[in-house]
């Protein structure tokens, strides 16, 4: 099995290494044609609005809604989640659609205010989280699942083969997470 990582900004390396740990083949994605033969992709923290610019002009953008749209398993953290979102409550812009959420950017505050949390997740137990400028749900479709809150604001969220976190799970060395999205990438589409 090869799990791709979106490669073009943002946290990439931290979640080659946790997979490479879980003992998965990875592929770095950059372009339409490193979509082929994975069986999942990970949307990595970063920037959201930047990853987009550079993801749309190579068509990137376009060929991975499709895969995802077709089922492929996706994992957004933080910046990945505010991709996958149907809805940004305070941008404009939105990007991939394909996880029915609405979701605040930075929610959480600035780069000064980031901060560790353990969360109880349902399936997982007491996880650890590290929130950096997080997105935090607003609202959820009917069909998403909230896995974990902080607070009183859904953190982790699944609706069928996408997984989503406003925190980052590849910074804590807790592979839990991971875990869960692989064995959602094992059952594929």
């Amino acid at each position: 099995m090869t799990v791709g990582v979106l490669a073009v900004q943002g946290d990439v390396r931290e979640h080659v290494r946790t997979l490479e740990r879980l003992g998965v083949a990875t592929r770095l994605v950059r372009r339409p044609e490193h979509l082929a033969g994975i069986a999942g992709i990970i949307l990595p923290g970063g920037e959201s609005t930047a990853m987009w610019r550079l993801m749309v002009p190579t068509g990137l953008a376009e060929a991975l809604q499709q895969e995802l749209w077709a089922g492929l398993p996706a994992l957004g953290t933080c910046a990945g989640m505010i991709l996958l979102a149907r809805e940004i409550t305070n941008w404009p812009e939105r990007y991939l659609g394909v996880l029915d959420v609405a979701v605040e950017r930075n929610a959480t505050g600035r780069q000064v205010d980031s901060f560790e949390a353990t969360l109880s997740a349902d399936g997982l137990g007491e996880i650890p989280a590290v929130f950096i400028r997080a997105p935090l749900v607003r609202r959820t479709g009917p069909r998403v699942e909230v896995l974990a809150r902080w607070g009183e604001a859904p953190v982790l969220v699944r609706e069928g083969n996408v997984l989503g976190a406003s925190f980052h799970p590849e910074l804590t060395g807790d592979l839990r997470v991971h875990t869960l999205f692989l064995e959602m990438c094992k059952e594929g589409r």
